[in-house]
């Protein structure tokens, strides 16, 4: 059997059961889900064997420690996972809304929220994804089918095998929760021609991975992830929580899509701000590559190139960038920016009115990190993404994301 035709079985047998899992009630999608974070609690022994395994194996491939963290998972970390699903559980039933008209020609029409079918998700080296995926297509009613990366692939069989156990468990199709196996990019590629198959794809990873997702699918896509995002530290910003924002959007967690990649800050404060930030960063050993106006504060920084300014770093690495005014901020960051998470430091409710209203982003910021784009912090649970596009969904993805609409139409013989 070809790579091609493992695929299409898999799919094949997900759109087979995702029958099992939109029939059911919100009720029994709860139970699921609370029997998924038991098995994953009781299976933590072999999550965290089979996550030792990947890591070794990263580390030997030369896998950077910031990636490492990605991949790494401990006790906690599996407990996280299986809260953020009982979590779910206290959230709203998604395929509850429904809108009922009635027509002057006696038609009733009630539109309904519906499960997609199947979800495919192509990631990298986040197993966590593996978990917050599968809950949220349970939750919403959907199946998913899983494509991770090779780093992770141990970490993620042992964690789809224990999420099948609690589906067995309640009468569910294990093939509702699926996992391509053959991480190759092959199998990726694959996934994406799966018209008939796969309602809806979305990567979690890399602008490479997106961008070729988007270009090659044949399925419908969901543009999720790259994150070069912005702090611009304005004219009338307290500078001590311009600080303390700062550090935190980019060294709290540097590997992942909210964290901060691009410092702007206006020429008004930078000769006070930048050896602040300068000094406060060293012991984290941040790298920062500046504008040459940058340079001329800090002349022991690295200079900055046109492309450092576009680059997803994941990384101790940030670029760094003088402006004049708060329009050069937006304009710089609308240009260079992935339209996911800015934010601005300000007192000046103009500036931050401007900035709110001009930056094409997802998610904007006064006076807060850009590390709270996350699906649990916005109240959601989980999230599958963070969609950066337009239509459809935006931002943090929860299980109201994962729906689409149905038009039940009745009548009385009514002809038109």
């Amino acid at each position: 059997m070809t790579v091609f035709e493992e695929v299409r079985a898999l799919c094949a047998s997900a759109k087979q059961a995702a029958r099992s899992v939109a029939n059911r009630t919100a009720e029994e999608r709860h139970r699921i889900l609370l029997d998924m974070a038991a098995c994953l609690e009781a299976q933590s022994a072999e999550i965290l064997s089979a996550n030792r395994e990947d890591l070794a194996r990263a580390s030997e491939n030369g896998v950077p420690d910031v990636m490492l963290d990605r991949l790494r998972l401990d006790e906690g970390r599996i407990g996280g996972m299986a809260s953020a699903m009982r979590e779910l559980v206290s959230l709203p039933d998604p395929l509850a809304k429904s809108e009922r008209t009635v027509r002057p020609n006696g038609l009733v029409i009630t539109k309904k929220t519906v499960p997609f079918g199947v979800l495919a998700i192509i990631f990298e080296a986040r197993p966590n994804v593996t978990a917050d995926a599968a809950a949220l297509a349970v939750k919403s009613g959907n199946a998913t089918v899983l494509r991770g990366g090779k780093e992770a692939i141990r970490t993620n069989l042992a964690i789809v095998a224990a999420l099948k156990k609690a589906l067995s468990a309640n009468g569910t199709d294990p093939s509702a929760i699926s996992l391509v196996s053959n991480t190759t990019r092959e199998s990726a590629d694959a996934l994406m021609q799966m018209r008939g198959l796969v309602d809806l794809l979305i990567p979690r990873g890399g602008k490479g991975l997106i961008r070729s997702c988007v270009d090659r699918a044949k399925v419908p896509v969901i543009e999720t992830g790259a994150g070069n995002c912005h702090v611009y530290v304005d004219a009338a910003a307290d500078l001590s929580m311009a600080l303390k924002v700062t550090v935190n959007a980019k060294c709290q967690r540097p590997s992942v899509c909210n964290a901060a990649e691009s410092l702007l800050c206006h020429r008004a404060v930078a000769k006070e701000f930048l050896p602040m930030l300068y000094s406060a960063t060293r012991s984290q050993s941040l790298e920062l590559r500046g504008c040459p106006d940058t340079l001329a504060i800090l002349p022991d920084i690295t200079p900055a190139t046109e492309e450092d300014f576009y680059t997803e770093y994941n990384d101790y690495i940030m670029s760094v960038k003088l402006v004049d005014s708060v329009d050069e901020a937006i304009e710089h960051i609308n240009r260079t920016g992935t339209m996911h998470s800015e934010a601005i430091i300000t007192d000046d409710d103009a500036a931050a009115d401007a900035f709110m209203q001009g930056v094409d982003a997802a998610a904007v910021y006064r006076n807060a990190s850009t590390r709270f784009t996350d699906g649990g912090e916005f109240g959601l649970g989980a999230e599958i993404g963070i969609s950066t596009q337009k239509m459809h969904a935006r931002g943090p993805m929860g299980p109201e994301a994962l729906t689409t609409v149905k038009y039940c139409i009745e009548g009385t013989g009514t002809v038109r």
